[in-house]
């Protein structure tokens, strides 16, 4: 179950930087160490999935007789437990969703297809952004763009496409309200992948501040953007756009983090506003509210994302320039004669010209 239910049932460019996360012991060391690591991968990957498939059922809404939730953060969680502890926990993301169906009511002969459509979808993205050498830094532009294109809109489809198909076949969704619950399931899959996601992969690079004012600067930008976060999803005239120029500060001051966190509280408030129709939500009908929302939430993750990319990965290439430009300064130190300095070359040596 990803987002939706019906109501009365349940390859870098140069040398790859070594990942930023632990290292779990599923291979080596003796059997039965791997087993219980193994088994500990999948329960903490269960409960992380069924508590935020709590916190999404926080804010459900009925599209069409069905249970909408605009903003699903367990698909995030799948994803970045399947980057993290590898495709082979995957039995963790269908127990996760079997916990979250028991949770919503009794289980049907349907809830295995759920499950199984909540599970695929998690592992197809996962196998597609492998397979496109992604990196959990996201310190790339084509890590951004992956994780976007791959990791959720074409991932996700799967889930909405199962889940809808489930309720068709299990008489609890009619042919004709097909396609508004199945666009309503993507967008909030799809969503919660590109939050939630990118939160859980920069938690390595949530370490202690440099110095007191780039700490002061994390805590001011985090305060800034909830308030206003708060204030323009719930006014009553539309100014969301004045919370971007914040989204845009976090990804070029902090990168993945700041763009994670900020995109984070923007999501949350954007979606408690909606769902309780304050603000600029509650002059428009349900559909035109879900379609704002994932509108600003989308637009929201998918700039700050790949802005942060494009600034780390600029800042990578300035480093390796630095180091090269140190590497070649003492090349020629060791090239040089001793207790000689550089030599000097004729203006027709340097530009190519015979000498008379």
């Amino acid at each position: 179950m990803n987002g939706v239910a019906p109501p009365n049932e349940t390859t870098a460019d140069r040398t790859p930087e070594p990942s930023p996360f632990p290292v779990w012991p599923l291979t080596g060391g003796t059997r039965g160490g791997m087993v219980a690591a193994y088994v500990l991968c999948i329960v903490v990957l269960a409960l992380s999935y069924y508590a935020g498939g709590r916190l999404g059922l926080l804010w459900r809404v009925e599209v069409e007789g069905a249970v909408v939730t605009p903003f699903w953060p367990p698909t995030g969680i799948a994803v970045a437990g399947l980057l993290y502890f590898g495709l082979r926990v995957w039995p963790g993301v269908a127990l996760g969703s079997l916990l979250v169906l028991l949770y919503m009511g009794p289980l049907s002969w349907t809830a295995a297809g759920s499950v199984a459509g909540s599970t695929l979808a998690p592992v197809v993205a996962c196998f597609l952004l492998r397979r496109v050498g992604f990196r959990e830094q996201v310190d790339r532009l084509r890590d951004g763009v992956s994780l976007v294109f791959l990791g959720a809109l074409l991932g996700m489809l799967v889930s909405a496409t199962v889940g809808c198909l489930m309720l068709v076949a299990g008489g609890n969704l009619q042919l004709r309200e097909y396609w508004p619950v199945w666009s309503a399931w993507w967008a909030g899959d799809a969503v919660g992948v590109l939050v939630v996601t990118p939160l859980l992969l920069s938690l390595p690079k949530l370490g202690r501040p440099r110095n007191w004012v780039q700490a002061g600067e994390a805590v001011g930008l985090a305060a800034a953007t909830t308030a206003v976060a708060i204030v323009v999803t719930r006014a009553p005239i539309d100014l969301l756009f004045l919370v971007f120029p914040l989204l845009v500060w976090a990804a070029l001051r902090f990168q993945l983090a700041g763009s994670a966190v900020s995109t984070t509280i923007l999501a949350i408030a954007a979606t408690w506003g909606a769902t309780d129709r304050a603000g600029v939500f509650a002059r428009q009908d349900l559909i035109t509210d879900m379609v704002t929302l994932q509108a600003l939430n989308g637009s929201a993750a998918l700039t700050t994302l790949l802005l942060a990319a494009v600034t780390a990965e600029k800042r990578n290439t300035h480093r390796r320039i630095a180091a090269a430009c140190d590497d070649l300064a003492e090349m020629v130190e060791v090239l040089a004669p001793q207790g000689r300095g550089p030599r000097s070359f004729p203006a027709g040596g340097r530009t190519g010209q015979r000498q008379g």
